[in-house]
């Protein structure tokens, strides 16, 4: 089989699947009309796993009973992947979902802790967490703007961010500075305000500076995992999330870069897909791909839309 016949089988693979991944396969990889794709994407809210999720949410505007916890069924977990899955905000289902978070979800997983009647959209206390609340209340239209002060505030001196620098860490996490990255570009597209704009560069910075997954101080591999690719991330850095990012904030894969698509092109299997190598413990409210140690049709659209970026817009020599 050619390298043509191979990419146009992956290609019908992934296309034989939900709405979520359909629509992204058509507006990433196929370039079909927008119409089109804009139908295809209006047909998560209504079928599969769109309509399935967004059934679960209960009566006081969560999902699983709880705003974080459980892993990885909460609401912030369930959101997070609606986001991802593309649900169209405009949608009166994504409407009144997010109007049901926004007016009645709380913090209260832990009610004594001080930040437990903040509603959701308010945040808590961890940057990672918050991250991840900009993320999605930036993608369904929720004023964030309080959370987005407070990250600014907590950037580190070597352009990340971290969890534990309440516990006198002074180094960037991978993990936190990733779901930052992603609340911030999310913020930026939804209201076109260019006030985070430098902080999330010096944090793309932080990432590149170290070529994706290598220590600074001695160019190690900073953890051999991130070196396998998962679905979904939840709060979790590896080096396909990280090279995703960077294609969808439209930067230009340079040599910093270059040894991460490597690696992204060294996974791919003989069938011209990628595999799912592990999946947090944890409940799920079902399943989306084959599992583990299966291709993972995830997994494979997100590899195939950064190797075409770095192909088409690189100075990787």
């Amino acid at each position: 089989m050619t390298e043509t016949d191979t990419r146009r089988a992956t290609i019908d693979w992934l296309l034989d699947s939900d709405p979520s991944i359909r629509w992204q396969v058509m507006r990433d990889l196929t370039n079909e009309p927008a119409d089109v794709v804009a139908a295809e994407r209006s047909r998560i809210a209504t079928e599969g796993w769109g309509d399935r999720l967004l059934s679960l949410q209960d009566s006081e505007g969560k999902w699983a009973g709880g705003t974080y916890q459980p892993k990885w069924t909460s609401t912030t977990n369930t959101l997070a992947l609606l986001r991802v899955m593309g649900l169209d905000p405009a949608s009166e289902q994504a409407t009144n979902a997010l109007s049901q978070v926004r007016e009645k979800v709380r913090w209260n997983d832990h009610p004594d802790a001080p930040w437990a009647e903040n509603p959701y959209f308010a945040g808590e206390v961890e940057p990672c967490i918050n991250a991840r609340v900009v993320a999605i209340g930036s993608y369904f239209g929720q004023d964030v703007q309080g959370l987005i002060d407070r990250l600014l505030g907590e950037q580190l001196p070597d352009g990340g961010w971290n969890c534990e620098a309440e516990n006198g860490s002074t180094r960037s996490s991978f993990h936190t500075t990733i779901n930052v990255l992603e609340g911030f570009l999310e913020h930026e597209r939804a209201t076109g305000a260019a006030d985070v704009t430098e902080a999330r560069l010096r944090g793309q910075e932080y990432l590149l500076e170290r070529r994706m997954f290598h220590r600074l101080s001695t160019g190690e591999v900073i953890d051999p995992a991130w070196t396998y690719f998962f679905f979904p991330t939840r709060w979790h850095y590896d080096v396909l999330r990280g090279l995703d990012y960077l294609r969808s904030a439209g930067v230009v894969a340079d040599e910093r870069c270059a040894e991460a698509i490597e690696l992204v092109e060294k996974r791919r299997d003989e069938d011209g897909r990628w595999t799912m190598h592990y999946s947090y413990p944890g409940e799920v409210h079902f399943d989306m791909d084959e599992g583990e140690g299966q291709p993972s049709r995830w997994i494979t659209l997100g590899a195939l839309r950064v190797l075409e970026w770095s192909s088409g817009h690189s100075t990787v020599k």
